[in-house]
C-alpha cells in the first residue's frame, strides 16, 4: 500500500450538500431554508411557547400554588434513622449530636438551614440532640430513650438595606463632609491665630 492509495472507508465521507447553486440543483434560491429573512438565518430557533400570536399554552394554563423564596430548607432525619446509626457504629450512647455530626457520619444530607427530626421509628439508646426543630412525638421518643433534645430556632436570614455597609454614592458624601469640616476647622483656627 502506498500513501497515494489510502482512502476513506466506503460511506465513511460525505460529499457537501451544494446550496445556492441555481434552480436547477434542488437548492438554489432559498437553499432549502423555504424562506427569507430571520428563519433562514444560521441560529435561529423559533421562539419558544410562541403560536404565532394565539394566547400560548402556559399563558392559558390556570395557575396553582405559591412558591416562597424564602422558605428555609432543612434535612430531615427521622429517630429510626438515629438507631440505625448507633446499630452501625457511627454514633455512641450519651453523644452530643448536632447538625455537623449528622452530615460528617452521612446522616443528614444538604442541611441549609439545619436538621428537623422526626419521630419515625423507634430510638432505644440516650442521645441528647441539638437541632433546628423538632416534632412533638420525636422529642418524646428521645425523652423515653434517656436523652434530651435542645431545639436551637433558626431564623432566615435576610439581607436588608441597613445590614448592608453605605453605597458608593453615600460613602463619598460622607467623606465630603469630613473633608468641609476639617476645612472650616482649619479656616476657624487659622482666624483665630
Amino acid at each position: 500500500m502506498k500513501l497515494n492509495e489510502i482512502r476513506d472507508n466506503p460511506g465513511a465521507h460525505k460529499r457537501f450538500k451544494r446550496l445556492g447553486r441555481g434552480t436547477g440543483s434542488g437548492k438554489g434560491k432559498t437553499s432549502g431554508k423555504g424562506v427569507k429573512g430571520q428563519k433562514a438565518r444560521t441560529g435561529h430557533h423559533g421562539m419558544f411557547g410562541f403560536e404565532g400570536g394565539q394566547m400560548p399554552l402556559h399563558m392559558r394554563i390556570p395557575k396553582r400554588g405559591f412558591n416562597n423564596i424564602f422558605a428555609r430548607e432543612f434535612a430531615i432525619v427521622n429517630t429510626g434513622q438515629l438507631q440505625k446509626a448507633v446499630e452501625n457504629g457511627k454514633l455512641k450512647a450519651g453523644d452530643t449530636v448536632n447538625a455537623e455530626t449528622l452530615a460528617t457520619q452521612g446522616i443528614a444530607r444538604r442541611a441549609k438551614d439545619g436538621v428537623r427530626l422526626l419521630g419515625k421509628g423507634a430510638l432505644k439508646t440516650q442521645l441528647n440532640l441539638e437541632v433546628a426543630h423538632a416534632s412533638g412525638s420525636a422529642i418524646e421518643a428521645v425523652k423515653k430513650a434517656g436523652g434530651h433534645v435542645k431545639v436551637v430556632g433558626v431564623k432566615a436570614k435576610h439581607v436588608t438595606r441597613k445590614d448592608r455597609g453605605p453605597g458608593k454614592r453615600v460613602q463619598r458624601r460622607i467623606d465630603s463632609a469630613k473633608k468641609r469640616e476639617e476645612r472650616a476647622a482649619a479656616a476657624l483656627q487659622a482666624k483665630q491665630a
